[in-house]
Formats: C-alpha cells, sequence, structure tokens
C-alpha cells in the first residue's frame, strides 16, 4: 500500500499525443474491496478535484475493466524517460491526506507496471475519440522470434493498408507473471469493434499475401514464441481522468 501512496502522489503523468512516438507508459491497476466501488471513485474524483486546485500539471487517463474477476480500475500516462520520475509534484503531495483518507481504505490491492513504445511496430497516429481500449497480453517463451514474427506481420499490414494495426508495447521489469508485451486497439464505441470484426484478422490477411506455405510456418513460430496470451477491454471514464 505504501509504494500505490507513492504512486498517486508523485508519478509524472503526461497526456497522449496524437503521434505514437518513443515513450513511457505508466500502469497503476487499482483492484477495489467489495462493496467500496461508490466510495473509492468518490476518492479520486476528491483527489482530483484537490489537485487542479493545487495547479497540478500533470494528466492522466483513468479507465475499468470490463471483464474478469472484481472491480478492477487502472490508471495510465505517458512520460519522456526515466527522469521525468525525479521531478516533484508539489499539487500531489499537497493532496496527500485525501489519497490516505478517501482512496487507500476502499483498495484491495495494487499493481504498477512500466512499458515502453514499439513506434516500429504499431500504427502511426493515435485516435482522439477513443473511449474503449482492447488490450491484449502476452507472456513469451523467446523474444528473438516473437519480435521477428511481430515485425514480419506488421509490415505486410502497413503494405496492404497503409499502415500496422494496434499500437505496441514492452514491459520494463515486472514479476514472473507479469506479460511482457501488449497490444492495444483504440475505440470510440462498442459498435466500431463490430466493425473492426469484419475486417480479416492479421494472419488471415497475412495468409493471402504471402500464401498457405509461409503463413503455416508463421503460426509454427507463433505457438513457439507464445506462452500465454490474455486481453480485456477497458473503457475510459472521461470524468474521472485529467
Amino acid at each position: 500500500m505504501k509504494q500505490l501512496f507513492i504512486i498517486l502522489l508523485v508519478l509524472p503523468l503526461m497526456a497522449m499525443s496524437q503521434t505514437f512516438e518513443k515513450r513511457m507508459l505508466s500502469m497503476t491497476e487499482f483492484t477495489v474491496k467489495q462493496g467500496h466501488t461508490a466510495q473509492f471513485m468518490e476518492g479520486v474524483k476528491k483527489w482530483k478535484e484537490c489537485y487542479n486546485e493545487n495547479e497540478g500539471t500533470n494528466s492522466w487517463n483513468f479507465w475499468s475493466r470490463v471483464q474478469g474477476d472484481g472491480n478492477v480500475y487502472g490508471v495510465t500516462g505517458y512520460m519522456p524517460n526515466w527522469a521525468d520520475m525525479d521531478k516533484e509534484d508539489m499539487a500531489g503531495k499537497s493532496c496527500r491526506m485525501i489519497a490516505m483518507t478517501f482512496i487507500m481504505p476502499h483498495v484491495e490491492k495494487s499493481h504498477y507496471a512500466i512499458s515502453k513504445t514499439l513506434p516500429d511496430w504499431s500504427k502511426k497516429t493515435l485516435s482522439t475519440d477513443s473511449k474503449l481500449v482492447w488490450v491484449t497480453y502476452f507472456k513469451v517463451n523467446n523474444r528473438a522470434l516473437f519480435s521477428e514474427i511481430i515485425k514480419d506481420v506488421s509490415g505486410t499490414l502497413a503494405t496492404e493498408e497503409g499502415e500496422a494495426r494496434g499500437y505496441w508495447y514492452s514491459f520494463m521489469g515486472g514479476g514472473e507473471d507479469d506479460p511482457d508485451y501488449m497490444v492495444t486497439d483504440l475505440f470510440s464505441s462498442y459498435a466500431a469493434i463490430d466493425e473492426d470484426d469484419k475486417k480479416d484478422g492479421p494472419f488471415a490477411l497475412y495468409k493471402k499475401v504471402h500464401g498457405d506455405k509461409k503463413a503455416n510456418q508463421m503460426m509454427d513460430n507463433w505457438r513457439m514464441a507464445v506462452g500465454s496470451s490474455w486481453s480485456y477491454i477497458w473503457e475510459l471514464n472521461e470524468e474521472l481522468s485529467n
């Protein structure tokens, strides 16, 4: 809990730009105690109000996880490099008692992660009206082989469609159960997900371009490279974002 408190107070977060550039993404997940959701949300609202009243300059996005166990919420933000974490956030420190009194008692557990963007694998521009993000996480057995596959498939997509699909990240450190990579797809609505489902998947398109033999070899390599994968949809809460 002490680590979570520090994160809430001093973590520097930057707003998304419209270009997917090299930078770092901080991610904090909060699992809220059963029956404490309303109190937790009110606490976050109070903390945001306090932060802005103290002329804080950091920005963040606040998300609720749609699937999975428990009531899970996430706070994400970008920073240019590690050195940005050395900066003091006086507005955040001024609101420490808000966090201790109105947020911390309602949090069952938290998880903090840092990843870096991989622009060479990703779409170049970011959507400005995204309300949902579909995140797929990967635990890999062979990083070199996984990297080779993603570069090949992303390159094929870029050639055929004008740019790659999704936005890729590589996790920096973490526990033995943490993912190694993730890819995010942004959507303006749930209906937009239905429209996206009508398109060929990456491997189906790869097969059309390169033929069965190369596509089958790619799938064999994929099975060797990837240990496990899972995904969630996260829904943006604009009121609690900043």
